[in-house]
């Protein structure tokens, strides 16, 4: 199974189940629908094709990781942005990192390989997943993001964003 609507039923929380929830705490989005984007290079190939000319947008990129305690993270980063796990490990105090399996993912996060998101803290805070967001997301207007699956992007501005988390109960911490 890939991770697109396809199969979302196939999903703890489906990318439906998830989109009805945001509409029924009053959390604004616009949605887009594409090919499947598996990479950074996929969704820079179509991000044209719905961006807002002049909008304050981050684009992101996330990181399913564990440490040798087996502890997991998602870590959500601007999408251009370098990142160095070793780095990141020392930098937030828990040691080295991997990036956990596409079992774990699924268990932990509720998605599969591809679609990997903060919307997926849903699932995660339940799970004991902590998140790390890259603080140029306090700056943006827009962030985008896969609902759960990965044809689909949401833009959500950033305090709603923000109401999503504190919906969930989930903690952000910021990373510089």
């Amino acid at each position: 199974m890939d991770a697109s609507s396809a199969y979302q039923d196939t999903l703890p929380l489906s990318s439906d189940a998830l989109l009805a929830q945001l509409d029924e705490w009053g959390l604004a989005y616009r949605m887009h629908t594409h090919v499947p984007l598996r990479t950074v290079e996929d969704a820079k190939s179509v991000e044209g094709q719905f961006m807002v000319p002049g909008e304050n947008a981050l684009r992101v990129k996330n990181l399913y990781l564990r440490d040798k305690k087996k502890r997991n993270y998602l870590v959500t980063l601007e999408q251009s942005r370098e990142i160095d796990l070793k780095a990141l490990g020392a930098e937030l105090g828990i040691g080295n990192l991997s990036f956990g399996s596409a079992d774990r993912l699924l268990q932990n996060l509720g998605i599969r390989p591809g679609a990997v998101s903060p919307m997926a803290m849903i699932n995660g805070v339940q799970n004991d997943v902590r998140f790390f967001m890259d603080a140029a997301a306090q700056q943006a207007e827009v962030i985008y993001m896969h609902p759960l699956v990965n044809d689909r992007t949401v833009v959500l501005k950033q305090a709603d964003m923000m109401a999503f988390f504190d919906r969930i109960g989930c903690e952000v911490t910021w990373l510089p």
